[in-house]
């Protein structure tokens, strides 16, 4: 079997096969074509992958059956595909209009990794979790080297100098560790989630834990948020934008999966917040948590930044790629498998995008 590894479009840098990781599966049989340069923005040249073929993207898509890429191949590409081909990445939120549309003309076989189930057989190929560990990071040194105070108390010679407050918004794995990296950083930190059941994760960091209790159950069975009553809304909308008001960096993590993110700051609120504050909003992909958030940009409003930049994963991007490569060596062990257990067949069907 061959599998295709495609340069990811310009603007990001990962790649989802890294040397070490080729070599192991090259070694299990597979042949392996890459796409000239595919590494090359993660640190990792052609002349690092061994036993690999190096070769154009058109030489890629007509000798492998199985394609690897973060992002979906454009609409032509796609077209060129036949039953015999698959595609596995990143391919995000299945409501998605532009999604299935790109999708109406591929007779390729497409898995997602987005849709991972939550089972001990999957975690280790938990991709989503694992780069939104990236991100989470990302997001508060982001937000410390734009913010133009101090993150830490110091006291000197010259004055005390207070130290920042930063709100997080969703204590996810993007959001937890945001908390844990505010916190290396030396801010006072407070967190909101709607789970309640989080709260000891969140003081185990060292955030306060803003707690508004809800009227019903706020997880489901997988433990992802799920959409709440209109006054519970509204009296987490008025608690979390009362917080906001006071805090110098806030970092929105709050999704809601398969939905549009729910809106959590309200324009007042940036209005509000002290001059030269700093918004990440992680969610801006899915709508985002802030009212004034632009996917994909930074919006100077009332002398606030908001970033919003959802996927900061694109900036440890060896990293990513390393993390990103280990997972997609568990998914293709299973995938490639003759005889897979009912577990197995269950991480295979739930990631399909074309049942």
């Amino acid at each position: 079997m061959n599998i295709g590894i495609l340069k990811e479009a310009r603007n990001d840098p990962r790649v989802t096969m890294v040397p070490s990781v080729a070599k192991k599966i090259s070694q299990h049989g597979f042949n392996i074509y890459l796409e000239h340069g595919a590494g090359v923005r993660s640190n990792f040249k052609d002349s690092h992958y061994e036993n690999v073929f190096v070769t154009s993207r058109d030489e890629v898509f007509k000798n492998s059956s199985i394609l690897l890429s973060f992002g979906l191949p454009d609409d032509k590409e796609l077209k060129s595909l036949t039953a015999n081909n698959t595609l596995i990445g990143m391919y995000g939120n299945t409501n998605s209009e532009n999604l299935q549309k790109s999708l109406e003309n591929c007779k390729a076989r497409v898995q997602s990794l987005d849709l991972i189930p939550r089972s001990s057989l999957a975690q280790k190929m938990d991709m989503l979790s694992a780069l939104s560990s990236i991100s989470g990071y990302r997001a508060v040194i982001l937000a410390a080297s734009r913010i133009p105070r101090y993150f830490p108390m110091l006291t000197t010679s010259a004055g005390t100098v207070k130290p920042a407050k930063v709100l997080v918004l969703g204590a996810g794995v993007a959001g937890l560790q945001a908390i844990a990296t505010a916190k290396r950083l030396g801010a006072i930190v407070e967190v909101f989630d709607v789970r309640p059941s989080v709260k000891d994760q969140v003081e185990s960091l060292g955030g306060v834990f803003i707690e508004v209790l809800p009227e019903t159950n706020v997880e489901d069975k997988t433990g992802y948020a799920q959409e709440q009553s209109k006054s519970f809304l509204d009296k987490q909308f008025k608690e979390v934008n009362q917080h906001a008001e006071r805090v110098d960096v806030i970092i929105c993590t709050a999704q809601i999966r398969g939905k549009k993110a729910p809106t959590l700051i309200s324009k007042e609120t940036v209005s509000k917040m002290r001059s030269g504050s700093v918004i990440v909003d992680l969610a801006a992909g899915t709508g985002g948590n802030c009212e004034t958030t632009k996917k994909d940009e930074l919006v100077l409003f009332d002398g606030v930044q908001i970033i919003g930049y959802s996927d900061l994963s694109y900036d440890q991007a060896e990293d990513a790629s390393t993390l990103a490569s280990n997972i997609l060596y568990e998914y293709l062990k299973i995938f490639t498998k003759e005889n897979r257990s009912q577990q197995e067949e269950e991480i295979i069907i739930k990631t399909s995008l074309k049942k």
